[in-house]
C-alpha cells in the first residue's frame, strides 16, 4: 500500500508539473503568435507599399502572406496602380477570388471606369455587376445601347430616374432616354417634384431641359426658389398666377423665412394679393412665418404660433410655441402650449419635464412632483434634472451580459471582421470602418454584440457606440462611454483646470471617439478642433503646434480640446454655456445671452434657437454625469454643473450636490430591462444617505479597488 501510494503520489506530482509547465508556457506561446502576426504585418506593409507604387517586387515581399486576413489588398493595390491596363485576364481571375469583398469592388469600378475611357461597351457589360452605385447602373444601360439595343422605361431606367440626384456620369443615358422619347412631361414632373422636396436643384435644372418650352420657365422657378429664395421672391410680382409658380412661391418664402422671417414677411404681405394661393399652401407660409420669428423670439411670436389653425401646425410650431412662452416666463401659457400637442409629442421627455414645471411654478406642486419622480427613472438629461427636482438617486441601471462563446467564435472567425480589425492594428482607420460596415449585414444580433465586446478590448472603442444604439443595449454603460485615454484626458484636464467627466462628454458627444473623423467645416478628431483654433491656442498658451494633420492624434487633439473648453469656460462661466460656445461659436452664444440674459440654465437649454447647440449642450450635460459615475461612482448632480449665466466656472469638488446612483424594479421597468444589477454595495454619494427602495449599483470594474 504505501508503494501504491507513492507512485499515485508520483502521477500527481507529474500531472501539475506538467500543468504548471504547460500555463508557464501559454504567455510563451501567445507572444510567439503575437510576434508572428507583428512580422506578417510588417511584412505586409512593405508588400502595400511597392504594390501601390507599381513595383513588381510585391510579389516577392508577399511570400508567406496568403493566410494573412489582408492579402487580397495586396494584388488589388498593384492592378489598381494602372487600371489603364489591357491585362484583363489577370483581372477577371482576380475578380473571380475576390470580386465580392472591398478591394475586389474597386478594383471593378476602376477597371470599368478605365473601360468607359476606352468606350469598349461589350467588356464593359462582361466585367460590370450590380451594387457598384448608381454611376456604374447607368453606364450599364447606356452600354446596351451603344450595342444596339433599347431602353425601356421599367426596371433598372425607372429606379434611377426616380432618384432626386444623379452622378453627372448618367447625363448621356438620361440624354438617349429623351431621345428615345422616354421622358415625357408627367415623368419629368415627377423626378422634379422628388428633386424639389430633396432640395436639388441641379436636378430640377437639368430635367426642365427636356420639358416642352410651354412649361419651362414654371420648373425653372422652382430652382431659382432652391437656390436663391431672395432673388425668386424679388422677380414673383411678374410670375403668372399659374399652378407651379404658385409652388415656387410657397417654397420661396417658407425658405427665406429660415434665413430672413421678416424680410420673408414683407414679401408675403407685398404678393399675397397677386396668387390665388389654396388653404394649405397659405397654412404652410403662415406656420413658416410664425415658426422662424419664434426662434429669434419676436415680439407677438408667441400669439402668432396660437393662433395657427390646427392643419397648419406640426411638430415644430408646437414645440416653439412651447419655447418662446418659456423665453417669455408665461407658466400657463407653457401648460396651456404643453396640453395642446398631440400625446406623442407630449410625451417626449422634454415636454413632461416643462409640463411639471409649469405645474409647480402655478401652485401644483404635488402634481408636479409625481411627474418629476416618473421621469427620474429616465437615465437622460431630463430624467437627470426632474430627479435633481425631487432629490432622489440617479436611475442608472447597468447591464454587463455575458457575451456567447459560439458568437464569439462565429466573430473570430468572420473573414470581413478579421480584416477591419487588421486594418485597425494597422492604424488605417478608414479601411477598418469599411470592412467592419461590409461585415456587420451578415451577423445575428449575438454576433453583433460579440463583435461590439471584442471591438472594445482590443481597443477599437468608438464601434460600440454606433452599434449598441437601441434596446437594453442602451444600458451597456461600459461600451458605450468607454475611459480611453484614461492618463491624457485626466492630466489634460487637470492642466486647463477643468472636470475630466467634462472632457470625456465632449469627446463623446463631438465624435463618438473616431479619432480622425474632419467635419465638412475641417473640424478634426476627437474634440473635433478646428485648425485655426487650434494655432491660436498654441500662440496664446505656448502649445507645440506641428499643423492641421496633427489633430488627428488623440493626444494633440485632446490636450488642445480641454485647453479650448477652458478658454470657454473662463469666458462664460458655466459648463453649459461653454459647451453651448464649443458648438456654436462664442460670438452666437453671446448674441443669445444678451437678448435673454437673465433665463434660469434649463430654461435656457431649451429656448436655443439651432436644433443642433440645443441637443449638443443636453447630451454633453448628460454625458458627464455617466462619466462622472464611470469615473467617481458619485455624480455631481446635474443641476450642479448648470451655473446661473455670469457665475464663474469652477471643477466640481466634494462641497457641491452629488447624487447617489441606484437600480429599482420600477427604473429597470421603465428603462424596458427584465433583471437588475448584481447587488454589489456601492458608497453612497457624498452627503446624502444612501437609497432605501432601490439596489445600489456596482461601480464600473475599471474602479474597483
Amino acid at each position: 500500500m504505501p508503494r501504491l501510494r507513492t507512485r499515485r503520489q508520483a502521477r500527481i506530482t507529474r500531472w501539475l508539473a506538467g500543468l504548471i509547465m504547460a500555463a508557464l508556457a501559454l504567455p510563451y506561446a501567445a507572444r510567439a503568435v503575437d510576434a508572428g502576426l507583428q512580422r506578417q504585418r510588417e511584412q505586409f506593409a512593405q508588400a502595400y507599399t511597392e504594390a501601390q507604387r507599381g513595383d513588381p517586387g510585391w510579389v516577392r515581399a508577399a511570400r508567406g502572406l496568403r493566410d494573412y486576413p489582408l492579402y487580397p489588398y495586396l494584388e488589388a493595390a498593384w492592378l489598381l496602380h494602372d487600371p489603364d491596363s489591357d491585362d484583363a485576364a489577370r483581372v477577371r481571375a482576380y475578380l473571380a477570388h475576390y470580386g465580392n469583398l472591398i478591394p475586389g469592388r474597386e478594383v471593378r469600378r476602376a477597371w470599368l471606369d478605365a473601360l468607359i475611357r476606352q468606350r469598349n461597351w461589350t467588356r464593359y457589360l462582361e466585367f460590370y455587376a450590380p451594387h457598384l452605385g448608381s454611376a456604374y447602373d447607368c453606364r450599364a444601360l447606356q452600354a446596351r445601347v451603344e450595342l444596339g439595343g433599347t431602353l425601356a422605361y421599367d426596371g433598372r431606367f425607372e429606379t434611377l430616374w426616380l432618384r432626386p440626384r444623379l452622378p453627372d456620369a448618367c447625363a448621356a443615358l438620361l440624354g438617349r432616354a429623351a431621345e428615345q422619347g422616354l421622358l415625357t412631361p408627367a415623368r419629368l414632373w415627377a423626378r422634379i417634384e422628388l428633386a424639389v422636396r430633396a432640395g436639388a436643384a441641379g436636378t430640377v435644372k437639368q430635367t426642365a431641359a427636356w420639358l416642352p418650352a410651354s412649361q419651362r420657365a414654371g420648373a425653372l422657378r422652382l430652382a431659382l426658389a432652391l437656390d436663391d429664395s431672395a432673388s425668386a421672391l424679388a422677380g414673383a410680382a411678374q410670375w403668372p398666377d399659374t399652378e407651379h409658380a404658385r409652388q415656387a412661391l410657397v417654397l420661396a418664402l417658407t425658405r427665406r423665412a429660415r434665413a430672413d422671417a421678416d424680410a420673408a414677411r414683407a414679401a408675403w404681405d407685398a404678393l399675397r394679393g397677386h396668387f390665388n394661393l389654396d388653404t394649405s399652401q397659405r397654412d404652410r407660409v403662415e406656420a413658416a412665418l410664425a415658426l422662424f420669428a419664434a426662434t429669434s423670439l419676436e415680439p407677438g411670436s408667441l400669439q402668432a404660433l396660437a393662433a395657427l389653425p390646427d392643419a397648419a401646425q406640426n411638430a415644430l410650431t408646437r414645440a416653439w410655441r412651447v419655447r418662446v412662452a418659456l423665453a417669455r416666463g408665461d407658466w400657463q401659457a407653457v401648460l396651456t402650449a404643453v396640453r395642446a400637442m398631440p400625446r406623442a409629442q407630449r410625451e417626449n421627455n422634454e415636454w413632461r419635464y416643462f409640463e411639471a414645471r409649469a405645474l409647480a411654478k402655478l401652485g401644483h406642486k404635488a402634481q408636479a412632483e409625481a411627474r418629476w419622480r416618473a421621469l427620474a427613472r429616465s437615465p437622460t438629461y431630463y430624467g437627470f434634472l426632474a430627479a435633481d427636482r425631487v432629490r432622489r438617486d440617479y436611475a442608472l441601471c447597468p447591464r454587463d451580459p455575458p457575451t456567447s462563446a459560439a458568437a464569439l467564435a462565429a466573430v473570430l472567425a468572420d473573414a470581413g471582421l478579421r480584416r477591419a480589425f487588421e486594418w485597425y492594428a494597422l492604424n488605417r482607420l478608414t479601411h477598418a470602418r469599411r470592412e467592419w460596415d461590409d461585415a456587420l449585414p451578415g451577423l445575428d444580433a449575438a454576433q453583433r454584440y460579440a463583435a461590439a465586446v471584442l471591438a472594445h478590448r482590443r481597443g477599437w472603442v468608438d464601434r460600440p457606440i454606433f452599434l449598441l444604439d437601441q434596446g437594453e443595449n442602451l444600458r451597456d454603460y461600459s461600451l458605450r462611454f468607454p475611459l480611453a485615454e484614461r492618463r491624457q484626458v485626466l492630466r489634460d484636464a487637470r492642466d486647463a483646470g477643468i472636470d475630466p467627466a467634462w472632457v470625456y462628454a465632449t469627446i463623446r458627444t463631438e465624435s463618438a471617439w473616431v479619432s480622425n473623423v474632419r467635419s465638412g467645416a475641417n473640424a478634426i478628431g476627437l474634440m473635433q478642433l478646428l485648425p485655426v483654433t487650434a494655432a491660436q491656442l498654441a500662440h496664446r498658451d505656448g502649445l507645440p503646434w506641428a499643423g492641421a494633420d496633427s489633430l488627428v492624434d488623440p493626444g494633440v487633439n485632446i490636450r488642445f480640446g480641454t485647453r479650448y473648453l477652458a478658454h470657454l469656460a473662463d469666458r462664460f462661466g458655466g459648463q453649459w454655456l461653454a459647451s453651448a460656445a464649443y458648438d456654436a461659436g462664442p460670438q452666437i452664444l453671446q448674441h443669445w445671452l444678451d437678448a435673454r440674459p437673465d433665463l434660469p440654465a434649463d430654461v435656457f437649454v431649451a429656448t436655443i434657437p439651432y436644433a443642433e447647440t440645443r441637443s449638443y449642450v443636453e447630451s454633453t450635460l448628460a454625458f458627464s454625469v455617466i462619466y462622472d459615475w464611470r469615473l467617481a461612482q458619485d455624480p455631481v448632480r446635474i443641476s450642479a454643473r448648470m451655473l446661473p449665466a455670469g457665475d464663474a466656472y469652477r471643477v466640481p469638488d466634494a462641497q457641491v450636490p452629488h447624487a447617489a446612483v441606484g437600480c429599482s424594479v420600477a427604473d429597470l421597468a421603465a428603462q424596458g430591462g427584465t433583471s437588475l444589477p448584481e447587488p454589489l454595495p456601492a458608497p453612497p454619494a457624498r452627503g446624502m444617505p444612501a437609497p432605501t427602495a432601490s439596489v445600489a449599483v456596482p461601480a464600473p470594474a475599471e474602479n474597483r479597488r
